[in-house]
């Protein structure tokens, strides 16, 4: 059963991973999971490196995807895709926030050090939402 735009941007708003799906010249899209931010009737963002392949790659088609799903306790699925609307350096509080949408405590705190000490930069690539889908698949 198709869901409502509500019931799509609600599951949106859950902290799944995504699947990052973004066009690559001369072969198939470069798709890889990516922690992602979205609140309802906003624009989905992600953190990424400035210099990784998804960074090219987003560079050069200028739109992505993601795609949210579960199968407990339902199998659903959400995906959307549009342009970029907003690509900047990261903040130190985007980094945080993102983090800490999927992690808590001593492994929070383990992994700000790492982003922090080793990976350096950070990018922030926002969403314009264009194209959703979504299903209820359970029933």
């Amino acid at each position: 059963m198709a869901l409502s735009t509500s019931e799509k941007q609600q599951f949106l708003a859950q902290p799944h991973v995504a699947a990052f799906s973004v066009a690559e010249p001369g072969r198939g899209p470069l798709t890889v999971p990516v922690w992602y931010a979205y609140e309802p009737g906003g624009r989905p963002w992600i953190t990424i490196g400035p210099t990784s392949r998804k960074a090219r790659a987003l560079e050069a088609s200028g739109r992505f995807s993601l795609m949210v799903d579960t199968v407990e306790p339902r199998t659903m699925y959400v995906s959307v895709e549009g342009p970029v609307a907003e690509s900047r350096t990261s903040t130190e509080e985007e980094v945080r926030e993102m983090a800490a949408r999927y992690l808590s405590g001593p492994a929070l705190d383990g992994y700000l050090d790492f982003a922090f000490g080793q990976l350096g930069e950070h990018l922030t690539v926002v969403l314009e939402p264009e194209h959703w889908l979504g299903a209820d698949l359970t029933m």
